[in-house]
């Protein structure tokens, strides 16, 4: 089961095609974020694999799109803001309801603006920590007893480098 390699639409760029986990085949696949970007990567990824993929987002557009290129029989998606920890819940708890547990949570929801330390207020930091990082706690609560109990999963919690490489106006993390 050895990756074959072909070119990207950008030639300097290699991508592995046509690669298959077998072991994925059938699990069930949570992504927050799954409408656009790397999140519908990871959704499409995962229903290459045989998984069944149940997504939110906020995009409604893309997110819809989606699943209509991917297929309703292995792509769920619903309109949910992660800040709002009870929908998150429902969410995930509704999914299961439909598909059973969980094996594979990726928690990728995120917003990456640039802003001066100026103008960061309380009210923005909080939002900010809710949509970059409190999300990805409580959706592994919701989906940690269903794991469990089916035997094991695997949480991935996507976030930043960028602070690390010295970016600008990355207020919260270099401003000393």
């Amino acid at each position: 089961r050895g990756p074959s390699m072909v070119l990207s639409e950008d030639p300097s760029v290699a991508v592995r095609r046509n690669v298959t986990y077998s072991d994925l085949a059938g699990r069930f696949v949570f992504v927050t974020g799954g409408g656009s970007g790397i999140g519908a990567a990871f959704v499409e990824q995962f229903v290459a694999q045989g998984c069944r993929v149940a997504f939110v987002d906020i995009a409604d557009t893309p997110a819809q799109a989606l699943v209509v290129r991917l297929g309703a029989d292995r792509v769920r998606y619903a309109r949910c803001d992660v800040r709002d920890i009870p929908a998150l819940q429902h969410a995930i708890a509704e999914a299961e309801k439909e598909w059973g547990p969980i094996r594979v949570l990726i928690n990728n929801a995120a917003r990456d603006d640039r802003h001066r330390m100026e103008d960061v207020t309380p009210a923005y930091w909080d939002d900010n920590l809710a949509t970059n990082l409190r999300h990805q706690f409580f959706a592994a609560q919701a989906v940690a007893p269903g794991m469990a109990a089916a035997g094991g999963g695997s949480i991935i919690n996507l976030g930043s480098i960028s602070w690390m490489r010295g970016r600008p106006a990355m207020v919260s993390c270099n401003w000393w």
